[in-house]
């Protein structure tokens, strides 16, 4: 049977003006990247990829869940929040 990677969209919001970048570069374990396939997890800050004439929301993450433990991306996207 195939695995299916389950994604996520995530609005972060914040001080930052509601900018899922510094969320994304305080992130340890998740790696940020514009292809959403493989086995680790991964996250796509999206108003970075379309550039100065964005039309996504500037908090709005996709995020493809990989094979870690589910403890350590808890812990991991826990201290991003945190520190974002």
């Amino acid at each position: 049977m195939p695995y299916h990677w389950p994604m996520l969209g995530i609005d972060v919001q914040g001080s930052a003006g509601a900018s899922g970048g510094p969320f994304c570069g305080a992130l340890q374990l998740v790696a940020n990247a514009t292809s959403l396939g493989g086995p680790e997890t991964l996250v796509e800050h999206r108003a970075s990829e379309e550039g100065a004439n964005a039309v996504s929301p500037p908090g709005l993450l996709r995020m493809s869940v990989g094979l870690e433990h589910a403890d350590d991306l808890i812990a991991d996207l826990a201290q991003a929040l945190a520190s974002a």
